[in-house]
């Protein structure tokens, strides 16, 4: 794990509310995952600045075990257009532990790595947190997708 500084950004995307508690999370973000790539959500936001995509989770209620917005998206330059049915939410930014979740996406590989950062002793914000899938992740069976996780300073 590494730290690292992120600028303020802007995404547009699909969110849905979930929770880790009853294995929730695995059938929402499943779920949301789907229907990203069966309604081409990737090719209908307006202002993209790549074509990486994000999951994001923010407006946590509490901590990782309680509530919070999952938004899969893409970074933008203005918030000016939001289609319907997205969301567009800005960022702040700051101070992030970087992970590096590697291998099968489909078989658990970022969950994983998810259960590495919560049992972390990391001094978690709960602002923003999120995944980037870009080029190394293109195959999903031996993906590279790097976490970030707000942290204090």
């Amino acid at each position: 794990m590494q730290t690292q500084k992120i600028e303020p950004f802007q995404v547009i995307g699909i969110s849905i509310r979930t929770s880790n508690e009853n294995n929730q999370t695995a059938s929402d973000i499943g779920s949301l995952w789907e229907r990203f790539m069966t309604e081409n959500i990737l090719q209908k936001i307006p202002n993209k600045v790549s074509d990486e995509i994000l999951s994001i989770y923010t407006n946590y209620e509490s901590d990782h075990t309680k509530p919070y917005d999952t938004i899969l998206g893409c970074k933008v330059s203005s918030l000016d257009i939001i289609p319907e049915g997205m969301v567009g939410q800005s960022f702040e930014g700051g101070t992030f532990a970087k992970f590096v979740s590697k291998g099968d996406v489909t078989k658990g590989a970022i969950y994983n790595t998810w259960v590495e950062i919560w049992n972390t002793d990391l001094d978690r914000l709960y602002t923003e947190d999120f995944e980037i899938y870009g080029e190394k992740a293109k195959d999903p069976s031996n993906a590279e997708v790097d976490i970030f996780v707000a942290i204090r300073e």
